[in-house]
């Protein structure tokens, strides 16, 4: 279930005795949060109809016999326990945890779900939130794997990162919101330097439109001033200056970093990702952005547009073994920045002396 089919489900029928809540998408997941206690506890009352606990810090059994008990003080609740997966057995349960077709749990705790949804306690509604894991990558087996656990609760809603395109729709929706006066290329820069985290976009879009106060334009140096990582893009300004051999401007690409307060080393890091990235694109005989974006989602690698753009553009800027070779220099600038050294300045300074000879 997605979150647009969950908050319909709420508008044509009375919230479901449980629910699971799966994935890291965070500005979606809050809306639901809120429509479901809307929808559940009406609001005289929340102050004791609504329960939270940490499965990290209480057993799933405690939390089912509290949803079996009755309350002296609330007739209607909504119980929310968030880190789903901690209930998960571990070590030899985990390995005993299936039947050999790889169908039901044997795990007790699996069982007991199993048991209070063939007779949920009326007027309860149950809610087991897993956040930790992302839906692709080393993370999705794991995630299968709770999905799993709680397969006796029909009702599960999926929160995956939006893609760019989305990301992008709702900023222009929330500017207009907002009153925010921003041009379309800006909008679409403010995307891209979020990675096109919803939850980011909403708290830099109000930011923005408390910055301007409805009464002028927002600029990229507006976004590059008050956006947090809008320094990556100056960063791929030194990428680009690097690939063209450009001694003079690298160099006063580092003095803006510096200027603005860059982290040195994150900002070594993060050269040293785009690198391989190319160097992986290139081994791959990637061509183009969309080949780049299919190849990279495949692996668990998550590539918006933009991003795969400029990856393309290091592509065009750097052969193999300039890529490699690269890489090399960046292992050894990483070295010395972990050393007794003058200034973190002096080590990257070298690094562009060294890649620009």
């Amino acid at each position: 279930m997605t979150p647009d089919q969950f908050l319909h489900h709420l508008k044509r029928q009375r919230p479901a005795p449980a629910y699971l809540f799966l994935g890291p998408e965070r500005y979606r997941r809050g809306i639901c949060r809120r429509a479901l206690i809307e929808a559940a506890l009406a609001p005289e009352e929340r102050d004791q109809g609504l329960i939270h606990h940490d499965l990290d810090q209480i057993r799933l059994q405690d939390i089912l016999d509290e949803a079996r008990s009755f309350s002296l003080f609330a007739a209607r609740r909504l119980i929310w326990a968030s880190s789903a997966e901690a209930a998960l057995p571990k070590g030899r349960a985990a390995l005993s945890e299936e039947e050999d077709d790889g169908s039901t749990p044997r795990n007790a705790a699996g069982g007991a779900i199993e048991d209070y949804m063939r007779n949920p306690a009326p007027e309860t509604v149950l809610v087991f939130e897993c956040s930790r894991y992302e839906f692709d990558g080393d993370d999705r087996a794991r995630i299968e794997r709770v999905q799993k656990f709680y397969s006796a609760i029909p009702h599960q809603v999926e929160f995956r990162p939006l893609s760019m395109d989305e990301a992008l729709s709702l900023a222009r929706d929330l500017a207009a919101a907002s009153g925010l006066k921003i041009n379309p290329a800006d909008l679409r820069l403010l995307v891209d330097t979020l990675a096109g985290d919803a939850a980011r976009i909403a708290l830099e879009i109000e930011k923005l439109s408390l910055y301007s106060g409805g009464n002028r334009q927002i600029t990229a140096a507006d976004i590059a001033r008050l956006a947090p990582n809008a320094q990556e893009n100056t960063i791929f300004e030194l990428i680009a200056a690097l690939g063209a051999g450009n001694r003079s401007k690298s160099l006063a690409v580092l003095d803006t970093l510096v200027r603005a307060g860059e982290y040195l080393p994150l900002a070594l890091t993060f050269l040293d990702t785009q690198f391989r990235l190319a160097l992986a694109a290139r081994e791959a005989g990637l061509r183009t952005s969309s080949e780049i974006v299919s190849y990279f989602s495949r692996t668990g690698v998550r590539i918006w547009r933009d991003r795969a753009e400029q990856i393309r553009q290091t592509l065009q800027a750097f052969s193999k073994e300039k890529l490699e070779a690269a890489l090399k220099k960046i292992f050894a600038a990483d070295r010395g920045l972990r050393e007794a050294r003058p200034d973190d300045r002096i080590v990257l300074e070298e690094l562009i002396l060294s890649l620009t000879e």
